[in-house]
């Protein structure tokens, strides 16, 4: 059970690495009917450094995933 969730969770850091280095940018809008309202867009801009660090800490996850069964046995 421990180790599908760190890989999981060595997973999801991963890809959420990867789209960070894909987007520019992203922008959150409200619906339609709620934007009679006149609020602004929110816009999320990672930082350079969060692609590398997301995805260098997923693929330690997923490697340490790896290991979790044989440290179990002994």
């Amino acid at each position: 059970m421990w180790r599908s969730l760190f890989l999981a969770l060595g997973a999801y850091t991963c890809l959420l690495g990867v789209e960070a280095l894909a987007l520019e940018k992203a922008v959150l809008k409200k619906p339609e009917k709620a934007a009679a309202e006149q609020v602004e867009a929110k816009v999320i801009v990672p930082p350079e450094w969060a692609p590398w660090s997301l995805m260098a800490t997923g693929a330690v996850v997923v490697l340490y995933s790896f290991t979790i069964p044989n440290r179990a046995k002994s």
